[in-house]
This record gives C-alpha cells, structure tokens and sequence, in this order.
C-alpha cells in the first residue's frame, strides 16, 4: 500500500516558497494520516498519490499536494483548492458519452458524470502560468485520462477539436472523508470514438439525448455526481443546443463562475 503524502508550495516563476508557508495558507492541513484509505482498491489507492495542482480563488498555481491531500475533507474545509477539468465528448448525432464511475473509485464511487472528469497534474505538458498555457494544459489532461479511463486513442480525440468553454469553482462532499473542491475547466469535443473501458474506472457508459438525460434525473435510483449536476442545472442545455451553430460565443470565458 502507498502512503506517499507529498506536499509543495511554490510561487510560479518565483524562488521556492519556504516550507512553513502551506502552513500559514492552510493550517494545521492533514499530510499523515493514511487510515483513510484502508479497505480500499490497491490501484485506486496507488492513484492517490498522483500530484495535482493547488491553487488559490483565482486559480493561480500556489503548489502542488498530492491527490489523496487534496480530497480529504478536513483539508477542503481548510481551503485547500485544485485543479480539474470535465470532458463533454459527443458523437454525430450529438448524442453526449456517460459514464458509471467503478464501484472501486474512492470519490463518488458508482455515480454516473460527465465522459470524463480529472485532473491536469504537475507535469511536463499540464500546468501553465496564464489561462491560455493552463487551457493547453488541460486539454493534454484530457487526452491523457480519456485514454486511461476509457480506452479512446489519442488519434480520435484531436487536441485542436478540444473546446475550453469556462471555469467553474466549486465544493462538494462525497462522504464524511473524501471531497471535491476545484476550479474545473469545461471542455467539449465532438467525435466518434472506439471505447475499451477501464473497468477499475469505470463500470458503464451511455450516450444520451438532451431529453433522455432530464428524464434519467428524474429517476430516484440513478445517482449523479454533483458537479455533472451543477453544469446541467445551470448552463449545459444551452450549450448543447448550440453544439453546432453558435458554440464559439459559450468559449474561451475569462471569468471563473462561482458556484
């Protein structure tokens, strides 16, 4: 079992930041603890140790925490924040890719989302010091976890046929330990893709039309992620009526929504 806690903090294009100062920007913030993830799939608990971004409100790089610290709750009601992105993956008939996430995930296990939901990690290729070099960098996420999670090639899912639309920041619990808080990065792509599913990611998928999606919401045995139900709730229809006439005026949004 891993139990890699590792935590930096460091200005971006500035000298490191002195150790005590994640201290002072989120007190007594838990970087030991390893019981959380007993019980738990080895694969997924190897994961946790994956190294995400952390930011400040104004989704500025302030240093990087690995994943298992940024998603334990008592960390996320000390403001700890990071990046993510959400992928909207549509086919020709503009029909919008589900999926289950595994019973195995430790966040959010079982819910259906969005195509695919992750994070840029602290990496050659996936951070960026303005909006548009982060954007690049998100999207390289994308590509990266699409093919992980559910098996698409790269060659299918072109980096310049990635939309960034907005930004949205957002806190969700998943249980009493585990959380989301992150400023994601919306991103659409329409093609038709090859799946090959990773079932210790993800345990089924669907596409879907506008309407059959508002109907699955009304059905009380189906489970959402909270984020997924957030962007709906809020902006996706729209979009999505837009898919192929009028989408440019939805991207490259400046402002982070607060939601």
């Amino acid at each position: 079992m891993s139990t890699t806690t590792t935590v930096t903090v460091e200005a971006p294009q500035t000298a490191p930041i002195s150790a005590e100062t994640i201290l002072r920007l989120f007190p007594d913030i838990d970087t030991t603890s390893t019981s959380e993830l007993d019980g738990h799939d080895e694969e997924q608990i190897r994961l946790m140790d994956e190294v995400c971004i952390v930011l400040d409100e104004n989704d500025q790089a302030i240093g990087t925490a690995s994943k298992k610290i940024c998603h334990l709750m008592t960390n996320i009601d000390k403001g700890l924040l990071h990046r993510a992105f959400s992928v909207f993956l549509f086919n020709d008939k503009n029909e919008l890719l589900l999926q289950q996430r595994a019973t195995e995930k430790i966040t959010f296990p079982d819910m259906w989302t969005n195509t695919c939901c992750s994070h840029p990690l602290m990496i050659p290729g996936e951070t960026g010091s303005n909006l548009a070099e982060c954007v690049e960098g998100v999207k390289r996420a994308a590509q990266r976890k699409l093919e992980h999670e559910l098996g698409i090639k790269k060659e299918q899912v072109p980096f310049e046929d990635f939309h960034f639309l907005t930004r949205i920041h957002y806190k969700a619990p998943s249980d009493g330990k585990w959380g989301e808080h992150e400023i994601d990065y919306i991103l659409f792509i329409k093609a038709n893709v090859d799946l090959n599913i990773n079932e210790n990611e993800v345990q089924a998928t669907q596409y879907v039309t506008p309407e059959s999606l508002k109907k699955q919401f009304e059905d009380p045995t189906l489970k959402f992620t909270p984020w997924f139900k957030l962007i709906c709730n809020s902006m996706l229809f729209d979009w999505w009526s837009h898919l192929d006439s009028g989408l440019e005026a939805y991207t490259n949004e400046e402002q982070i929504r607060r939601m």
